[in-house]
């Protein structure tokens, strides 16, 4: 099998796709190598297959895919409801937070998005509304800063 092998540089992260792997060096923040072991387009493959096998499609149009994460974040949001947050079963947080996601990744490829390029723009964009030297260790909002 031939290694396929892209770097990527950005303001905040080395990151490096090999052999269906992302490695993210974030060099900025830590030392440490984080691994992810699928990346973000082959879980979005399984859930179209998944999706398609049962010719779901015609009911995921974008507003309908909206309506169904907001209603699976209000089943996660349940979970931590009158409770410290270390009381919550973390395996249903689990199940939880998985149908969050896949809501989100299946919108985001109705739309036609690249998850990891709108993810590096909102960073960006988080990082000039919030700059360390003003947000450090602050729950302020940027327009309050």
């Amino acid at each position: 099998m031939e290694l396929t092998r892209n770097i990527v540089k950005t303001p905040f992260a080395r990151c490096i796709l090999a052999d269906n792997r992302i490695f993210l060096n974030v060099n900025s923040i830590t030392q440490k190598t984080i691994q992810s072991m699928t990346s973000i387009q082959e879980i979005t493959q399984a859930l179209i297959a998944f999706r398609d096998a049962r010719d779901w499609a015609q009911f995921h149009n974008p507003k309908d895919l909206a309506l169904a994460l907001n209603v699976e974040s209000a089943e996660l949001l349940e979970l931590f409801l009158w409770k410290d947050a270390a009381l919550a079963d973390r395996d249903k947080v689990k199940e939880e937070l998985a149908d969050v996601l896949a809501y989100a990744l299946l919108l985001a490829h109705n739309y036609g998005f690249d998850v990891a390029e709108i993810m590096e723009q909102k960073i960006k964009i988080n990082g000039e509304k919030y700059p360390i030297d003003k947000s450090r260790g602050v729950a302020t909002k940027y327009s309050a800063l």
